[in-house]
């Protein structure tokens, strides 16, 4: 797949001014038992920017209860999150999507100048097409929604740590809908079928539409492990390793009628 060429930004002092910011949602609650534990070199290294106090104490309340974490700080602004994530190079940051005194795009511009190897995961109020789309151009490596259950928060982490992209069932029909608009819109892309059969195809196209496997094997009247067998071949075709990179490379590549979503 093709790499997200980079946006080069600045840094100016008229970014650190917060924008209005709307009603929040309430943070995540959860409280879950602390799995097996494991050795502080091999945790997970997380930094938290978030603007609002109460809903830092609940995510580092969270995150603390998993002993393959290890929350290394909590920041409330964006200036902040830089400056923490330059010098302690976090694993995963932990990152506002409405964050103060510098915009969200500015931080994640920064994080990619320096190339520094933090996985970042946006916390959303709600789910905006444009917006997340332009977010995962600048590097982000998934959305959560504030509402979603701590469990879910953690899996998030441990994908996104792992290298996987991460966006909750809420949010993937709007990204895969606004990323078609992007790429439908980019005609010069060159167009490839990487060896993919017709009936490989049609479940790609299932896959994109957001089916799972038993609603893809009742659509085409076929068995699930048949089905399964398929993906794993769409899988070592396109190199991908989720459905929802499956989803975004199909979009990509022209690989399904963009236009139908």
């Amino acid at each position: 797949m093709e790499s997200t060429p980079k946006i080069e930004g600045e840094i100016e002092e008229s970014d650190r001014t917060p924008a209005p910011r709307p009603p929040r949602l309430t943070p995540v609650k959860a409280s879950l038992a602390s799995s097996s534990r494991v050795e502080p070199s091999q945790r997970i290294r997380i930094l938290i920017a978030d603007g609002q106090a109460a809903s830092r104490h609940e995510f580092r309340q969270l995150l603390e209860s998993q002993s393959d974490f290890a929350v290394i700080g909590d920041v409330a602004d964006g200036v902040d999150a830089v400056r923490r994530a330059f010098a302690e190079k976090p694993d995963v940051l932990l990152l506002d999507e409405r964050i103060p005194e510098l915009s969200v795009l500015e931080v994640l511009k920064a994080l990619q100048r320096a190339n520094l190897p933090v996985h970042t995961i946006l916390l959303s109020d709600s789910v905006d097409r444009k917006a997340m789309v332009e977010m995962l151009q600048l590097g982000a490596r998934g959305v959560v929604l504030r509402t979603t259950p701590g469990e879910l928060v953690c899996k998030s982490i441990r994908k996104v740590n792992g290298g996987e992209l991460w966006i909750g069932r809420e949010a993937m029909s709007e990204v895969v809908r606004a990323l078609a608009a992007v790429v439908q819109s980019d005609e010069s892309r060159a167009r490839a079928d990487f060896g993919l059969t017709r009936r490989e195809r049609e479940i790609l196209t299932l896959v994109v539409e957001g089916d799972t496997n038993k609603g893809i094997a009742r659509r085409l009247s076929v068995g699930e492990d048949t089905v399964k067998h398929h993906l794993t071949s769409i899988f070592n075709k396109t190199g991908v390793s989720s459905r929802l990179e499956l989803a975004l490379f199909a979009l990509h590549y022209h690989l399904v009628e963009s236009n139908k979503y």
